[in-house]
């Protein structure tokens, strides 16, 4: 039996999700959907966001359905999305942006760089240390020149070399990956990559590029199809994955019932995908779609449907 923890986290995560699970649950009513509770509300009780037991119950699932996590600015608090990406060794960040005319997939390097978690504090500074390893760039520049090669189209290196040496070695190791698996590659400084990626779509396919830098490109790339609200991502490692939408807790709007869910499902459907149902991931694009071309829609996107409302015309739309 297929076992899938599901995390709805914080703020609107406990929102969106159950519109994703919904979704998986109608597709497969046969699966072990099972609930970890991990996050900023939990800590709020008990002072503890994130156990071992909780890591432990995530390994055993053959896939993660993971909401929106907050991670307030308190010392004592540490990030819990960080600590299962780096114990679960998740070190691919994929994160697909789709639209007319434009395919592009930033593959983000997941388990170090700005993210490393390698920081203290001095008494008249923060600090915090950039890590860019041999064997953390060259995994992901591998994954990404695999990937470009399966999809046959370029690779494009997203790096701050011109400024970071950190950043000289991930380029060169990720150019070297890329010469191995045959496929063509450019490298471009992260700014002026932001800027054109914004300008030009069509001109890119796959992005490998470090830990924030990837973060921000892909948010900034989220202008293009109409705001975070609809970007999922997974989390790939050698042996677990997790999925997650890429927009944060948004406690500003929590409880109100107007979150957009399509980012959650369509990182569902990326599950599907994973797990090898290619097919019902297309079904439920084509569902989405089907619904934003009727305009029902959420109020970011200019609708007036609520969070329930969107979820429950979805599954309609898939025959449920």
């Amino acid at each position: 039996m297929v076992r899938i923890a599901v995390v709805p986290g914080d703020g609107i995560g406990r929102e969106v999700i159950p519109v994703a699970e919904a979704v998986l649950a109608s597709l497969h009513p046969d699966w072990d959907f099972f609930d970890v509770e991990v996050g900023y509300a939990r800590w709020q009780r008990t002072k503890t966001a994130c156990t071992d037991d909780d890591i432990s119950a995530l390994k055993s699932a053959d896939a993660i359905l993971f909401g929106a996590v907050t991670t307030p600015p308190d010392p004592c608090y540490d990030s819990v999305i960080l600590r299962i990406r780096q114990e679960l060794d998740l070190y691919a960040n994929l994160r697909p942006v789709k639209g007319e005319g434009f395919d592009i997939m930033v593959v983000r390097e997941n388990s170090e760089g700005l993210y490393s978690g390698i920081e203290w504090r001095e008494r008249d500074r923060a600090c915090t240390v950039r890590v860019v390893s041999v064997a953390g760039s060259t995994r992901i520049g591998r994954y990404a020149s695999r990937l470009a090669a399966a999809r046959g189209v370029p690779l494009t290196i997203g790096n701050k070399a011109n400024v970071l040496k950190s950043d000289i070695l991930f380029r060169e190791i990720c150019s070297a990956e890329a010469s191995r698996a045959g496929v063509s590659y450019e490298a471009r400084y992260i700014d002026a990559l932001a800027l054109d990626i914004l300008m030009h779509p069509d001109r890119y396919h796959v992005i490998v590029t470090t830990n924030i830098f990837g973060d921000i490109l892909s948010d900034v790339a989220g202008y293009l199809v109409g705001g975070l609200g609809m970007l999922p991502s997974a989390n790939i490692g050698d042996q677990l994955a997790l999925f997650e939408p890429v927009h944060g807790s948004a406690p500003d709007i929590a409880g109100q019932g107007i979150a957009n869910p399509i980012a959650a499902v369509r990182s569902a459907a990326m599950l599907l995908d994973h797990l090898g149902y290619a097919g019902e991931a297309e079904r439920i694009e084509e569902a989405i779609q089907s619904l934003l071309h009727s305009g029902i829609k959420t109020p970011d996107l200019g609708g007036e449907a609520t969070t329930e409302e969107f979820g429950a015309a979805l599954l309609l739309a898939l025959g449920f």
